[in-house]
C-alpha cells in the first residue's frame, strides 16, 4: 500500500496489485513538484496500475483524470481505490492502451498531461533475452508514443510524461511528438514530449503556442 502525498486527500491509503511496480513515492513527488498546479488541467493516466499517479492528480485538483489499464485485477483494485475520492469527471477506462486512445480520440476528448508507465522491467528483460533481435523489439514505451502520434487526444500545448528504466533509449522524435526534457531517478527515467509542427518551407521545428491556457504554458516554461 502507498499514501496519498499531497492535495484534497493527502495521507490516504492506495492499495496495490501485487507483481506491480509502483511509482517511487521520490519519483511521484518529483513529477508533482515539476508539473506544480494542475487545478485546471485534464490528465489522461496509460497503462494506470494502481492508479496512484492520476489518484495523486485528483488529489491535487485536476479537472478530470481518466485512467486506462486492461488487467482485471488491477481494473479491481483501481474501482476499490476510486470508492471514496474519484470526482464525477473522472473515470476508467478497462481496455487496452491501443484501444482506449482510438476510442478518446473518437470521443474528441483531449487531455493537458498524458502520463504513462508501461511494465518496463519485464519487456526489457524480454528484449534482452532476444540477444541480437533486441534492437528489432520496441519497448511499449515507443510503441505506445507511435500510437499517440497517431491520435489527436493531446492539447496544442499539452505534454506526455513516459516513465521508464534508464537503459530504454526513447526516440528523440516520435511522428509529431518530440522529447524535450529527462529527469533521472535512481534507475527511472521521466522523459517529457510535447508536439511540434514542421513547417514546409523552412523544415524548422516550431513550438505549439496558445495564448488562451497560460496555466499549461507556464508549467512547460519551468520544465
Amino acid at each position: 500500500m502507498m499514501r496519498i502525498i499531497s492535495g484534497k486527500y493527502k495521507g490516504r491509503i492506495i492499495k496495490m496489485p501485487q507483481d506491480i511496480r509502483p511509482t517511487q513515492d521520490k519519483v511521484r513527488k518529483a513529477l508533482f513538484d515539476i508539473l506544480g498546479e494542475i487545478d485546471s488541467l485534464s490528465f489522461l493516466e496509460l497503462f494506470a496500475g494502481s492508479g496512484a499517479i492520476g489518484i495523486e492528480a485528483v488529489s491535487r485538483g485536476a479537472k478530470k483524470v481518466v485512467f486506462v489499464e486492461h488487467n482485471p485485477i488491477c481494473v479491481r483494485i483501481l474501482k476499490n481505490n476510486f470508492s471514496y475520492l474519484l470526482p464525477p469527471t473522472s473515470y476508467l477506462l478497462p481496455l487496452k492502451v491501443s484501444t482506449a486512445v482510438e476510442k478518446l480520440s473518437k470521443d474528441k476528448a483531449i487531455f493537458d498531461i498524458i502520463f504513462m508507465d508501461p511494465p518496463y522491467y519485464k519487456d526489457l528483460a524480454l528484449r534482452l533475452r532476444s540477444g541480437p533481435m533486441m534492437s528489432r523489439v520496441e519497448s511499449l514505451a515507443k510503441k505506445t508514443l507511435q500510437i499517440l502520434s497517431g491520435y489527436d487526444i493531446l492539447t496544442p500545448n499539452g505534454f506526455i510524461i513516459v516513465q521508464h528504466f534508464k537503459k530504454d533509449n526513447l526516440p528523440v522524435t516520435a511522428g509529431d511528438l518530440t522529447l524535450f526534457k529527462q529527469a533521472r531517478y535512481g534507475d527511472t527515467v521521466l522523459s517529457f514530449y510535447r508536439k511540434v509542427t514542421i513547417s514546409q518551407s523552412s523544415m524548422k521545428i516550431t513550438e505549439h503556442r496558445e495564448e488562451k491556457n497560460e496555466k499549461i504554458s507556464s508549467v512547460i516554461c519551468t520544465l
